[in-house]
């Protein structure tokens, strides 16, 4: 399994609008991000998230963990750039994958990398394809293709993935809408080894011509969704009714709640950072007020952390004042350490942090101790932690193993060949208890598909039990919730 890419740059101060941390760039900073993950040749993938993505991601777990991964999460939406100034800490500007990617590929052909178009139609990327030739006719198109419409977890993975390693292009921009582009991405952008991939929603029907967008004046002046309701308005009406609801309701509460904090002193606060008794250990103490100018002052915290990564225990309490700016470091920080091995543990309960982290949905997303001690326990029960283990006897007709901590992408080939080895050997029942599990992504979920599949195959009952809601979720939102927990094998 290829290893999680290490992020690019440090990030400037990220902004959490309603639990998503938006990355503070322009357009033309985004080309030159894209640029240096180009050069490192190590895969990455981007997010354009716009209010429905915001939204989704309030009830869709995999998507929020996707979006807290991603190597940019840009704002493509005029209401999150308005929401950023209402926070404090303004977005640049709309960073849209319609209007960054004629951009992208006008910088493609001059720099020469390749590109493959990914989803859409036959009818419209082939189009697409030819429009892009036409306009840019250096340009190395390595390949352009239209996967048979299928639901995720049914997709032929693997002929994708073979079409990407045979083309070997540098920026892939995938088109299956979201959430379901993103969950590909984070299922695949590793092993497909491109280095850029992009979730670009619409922009192959506009770069085919079939879908047109809105006029320069409605996009500045963000009622480009004017213009797309008007488009499809059987498809769009009811989710963006939906959407500015939800929303609007929510960005008002953060807004009351965590609003732009005004700067306190000429010096802003410093974290205090300090060793433990155990060496691979930062402890880290925010002053009480954690807000923008405290997470600039310190930004050299992540240099240390790449540099020298540590597990780190975040002692909370003393929080009094906390931002959208501080939530959104919080996130970032959780990231660059679990990139490189290690945990974030929040320790000392506070009801500012509990507050806002009820507001933005991240109560699941952290984990979090009552104290040093029991930081320190769960930290060792990490390091010990494995993903399958024997949780019952075992004869030749019946097997019981329990799945533990998170199964993901990159580590499901692992669990695979452990629970096939354990099915391979009983002739009756395998019972496999989920109660360990954390967290699953969609690669996980395909993988008890593939499972319940082969058991079915072989008459041998198979039923997993105790799934947290973590897991439900997934597998709810994937449509397979009964088919995986409410049927009997």
């Amino acid at each position: 399994m290829t290893e999680t890419p290490k992020s690019t740059s440090c990030p400037d101060s990220p902004i959490a609008i309603l639990g998503v941390p938006f990355d503070k760039v322009t357009t033309q900073e985004t080309l030159g991000e894209i640029e240096a993950m180009i050069r490192s040749g190590r895969p990455h993938y981007l997010v354009t998230a716009n209010v429905d993505f915001v939204v989704q991601a309030r009830n869709d777990v995999e998507l929020r963990r996707i979006l807290f991964d991603a190597h940019l999460v840009l704002a493509d939406g005029m209401p999150l750039v308005w929401a950023s100034r209402w926070l404090g800490n303004p977005l640049p500007e709309r960073v849209t994958g319609s209007g960054m990617t004629p951009l992208l590929l006008a910088r493609a052909e001059a720099k020469g990398w390749g590109v493959f178009l990914l989803g859409g139609t036959e009818q419209s990327v082939a189009q697409a394809a030819a429009n892009v030739r036409l306009k840019h006719p250096r340009l190395r198109l390595v390949g352009a293709y239209s996967p048979p419409f299928k639901p995720l977890i049914e997709m032929d993975h693997a002929d994708i993935l073979r079409r990407l390693r045979d083309a070997r292009p540098d920026i892939v921009l995938v088109a299956f809408g979201c959430p379901k582009q993103e969950k590909w991405l984070n299922m695949h952008y590793r092993t497909a080894g491109v280095p850029v991939a992009i979730g670009v929603g619409a922009t192959i029907d506009f770069l085919a011509g079939t879908m047109k967008r809105a006029p320069a004046w409605m996009q500045k002046t963000g009622l480009e969704w004017i213009f797309r309701l008007l488009q499809e308005p059987r498809r769009l009406f009811r989710r963006y009714v939906t959407d500015l609801w939800v929303f609007g309701c929510a960005i008002i509460q953060q807004v009351n709640q965590m609003p732009a904090t005004r700067k306190a002193s000429s010096i802003a606060p410093s974290l205090e950072i300090t060793s433990t008794q155990d060496t691979e250990v930062f402890s880290i103490k925010p002053p009480a007020r954690l807000t923008k100018d405290t997470v600039e002052a310190n930004q050299s915290l992540w240099r240390e952390l790449s540099e020298q990564p540590r597990d780190v225990l975040f002692k909370a309490g003393s929080i009094e004042t906390l931002d959208s700016t501080a939530i959104g470091w919080l996130i970032r920080l959780r990231k660059v350490l679990r990139e490189n091995g290690r945990h974030l543990i929040l320790i000392e309960y506070n009801r500012v942090l509990d507050r806002a982290f009820e507001l933005m949905k991240l109560s699941g997303s952290f984990d979090r101790v009552p104290d040093v001690p029991s930081a320190f326990a769960l930290l060792a029960a990490r390091r010990r932690e494995s993903n399958v283990r024997a949780s019952a006897g075992r004869t030749q007709t019946e097997a019981a193993i329990a799945w533990q901590g998170e199964i993901t992408a990159l580590n499901v080939d692992k669990v695979a060949r452990a629970t096939d080895a354990c099915l391979t050997h009983v002739s009756e029942r395998l019972v496999i208890d989920l109660s360990a599990v954390r967290f699953i992504d969609s690669s996980g979920i395909g993988l008890m598909v593939r499972l319940k599949k082969q058991a079915r195959a072989r008459n041998i009952g198979l039923a997993f039990v105790g799934p947290s809601e973590n897991v439900r979720n997934v597998a709810r939102l994937l449509r397979l919730e009964d088919a995986l927990f409410n049927i009997k094998p």
